[in-house]
């Protein structure tokens, strides 16, 4: 057999031990908010121990922890160096946003059922937790590199922007890899992707009984009219297009909404949360610039109302580096082999912490384990699901371009 052969014969061994670690990772709950995701970095560094791979921990301070809106945060790094040459970052994250309604399977059970695995974080991203030992695991056993460098990087903050993940490691100089790729999806190496600004919006009015209106100022119809200015933007946002492949347009949505205190009251007070995707042809700040302008112009036209506008999270658009050739290459060559078709190259609407890695100008991609879109693995919605071949194929891929990479 050829070597990238045996590293398929290997991962196809191995694949029930595979799956077996990725229900212990599911089984460990990491929703984010509220974000208490140390217990499950120390659980994920024993099962990482019982695979031969031991992590150093990076505890962030509590609290840098708390100014980021988190509860508590461990990273943790595997490195495993082989001799002299380049290092390759593999990233994925832990942290997830909470469950949600309409399960039909235990949300935290890594059940399986017809060949799918089921749980919160399956596809986005403890998936590739496996994915990235699994295929390290593959190639020491196969292969045994003796050249450059291979780093397993866990982290837990990427729903909330990776300030105290990857962006915390690479400000402590803790990390300086020379390529990296980040957990994604199996049929697509991603190259770019869209910014992302998320604000808090608090409407202040004027509480008061609901049998006398008039003596209050009412903050829920302000921020209807708000709200309305805000989604009339989608209209507009739909006539730009952008250049890069596999993005669309601008898109503005409200996630969550919160305010009053009874039925019969008048609301002095609303608070929602939105969330402004960017494409990577648009300037950071000039978009947060028109929200406020579009928010304040609103409020004032609501007499007795005042806003405060505060921004939550700015992610800036991944913009692909030159040196991230090699990575592509790699990918695409072994996509096709492994898979039998094309692995393009394309941008995603979704925002991911290799922005990070990219502005500190270390070149990388997004690839891992799932299907073609996200609206195939339910990730953020209800029964979030992989395919368990397309988790046993990627490993293979990852596998054979880290051999490639280290030659």
């Amino acid at each position: 057999m050829t070597p990238y052969e045996q590293l398929d014969a290997w991962i196809d061994a191995h694949f029930d031990e595979q799956l077996q670690f990725l229900q212990e990772l599911i089984r460990v709950p990491t929703d984010t908010p509220p974000g208490n995701n140390a217990p499950h970095a120390e659980r994920t560094a024993e099962l990482l121990h019982g695979l031969g791979l031991d992590a150093e921990k990076y505890p962030v301070p509590e609290a840098e922890v708390q100014a980021a809106g988190l509860q508590s945060i461990t990273n943790l790094l595997v490195r495993r160096h082989y001799g002299p040459g380049q290092t390759i970052l593999l990233n994925a994250h832990g942290d997830v946003v909470p469950p949600g309604e309409g399960w039909t399977k235990e949300p935290y059970g890594g059940q399986i059922e017809d060949g799918k695995i089921y749980g919160r974080a399956t596809a986005v991203s403890k998936g590739d937790f496996s994915t990235y030992a699994f295929a390290v695991r593959a190639l020491e056993a196969v292969a045994r590199p003796t050249a450059g460098s291979v780093e397993l990087l866990f982290t837990y903050d990427e729903e909330f922007g990776g300030e105290v993940g990857p962006a915390w490691l690479l400000k402590h100089q803790i990390i300086q890899p020379d390529l990296m790729i980040a957990a994604g999806f199996s049929y697509q190496v991603i190259t770019a992707h869209n910014g992302c600004l998320q604000m808090e919006v608090t409407v202040h009015g004027q509480m008061a009984h609901a049998a006398i209106p008039d003596s209050g100022v009412d903050a829920l119809q302000a921020a209807v009219h708000i709200l309305s200015a805000l989604y009339a933007q989608n209209t507009l946002f739909k006539k730009v297009s952008s250049s890069v492949e596999g993005i669309t347009h601008p898109y503005l949505n409200v996630g969550l909404i919160e305010g009053g205190t009874n039925t019969n009251v008048i609301p002095g007070r609303v608070t929602f949360k939105l969330d402004r995707r960017m494409i990577p042809e648009e300037i950071p700040a000039q978009v947060e610039a028109t929200l406020r302008q579009i928010i304040l112009d609103a409020a004032m036209q609501q007499p007795g109302i005042r806003v405060d506008i505060k921004r939550i999270l700015l992610a800036h658009a991944m913009q692909p580096l030159p040196g991230n050739k090699p990575l592509v290459d790699a990918i695409q060559k072994h996509g096709k082999a492994v898979f039998g078709e094309d692995i393009p190259a394309l941008g995603t609407p979704l925002y991911t912490d290799v922005r990070l890695f990219c502005e500190a100008g270390i070149p990388g991609v997004i690839y891992g384990a799932g299907p073609r879109t996200v609206l195939e693995s339910h990730a953020k919605r209800a029964d979030e699901r992989l395919d368990l071949e397309d988790l046993r194929r990627a490993t293979k891929v990852i596998a054979r371009t880290l051999l490639d990479l280290l030659k």
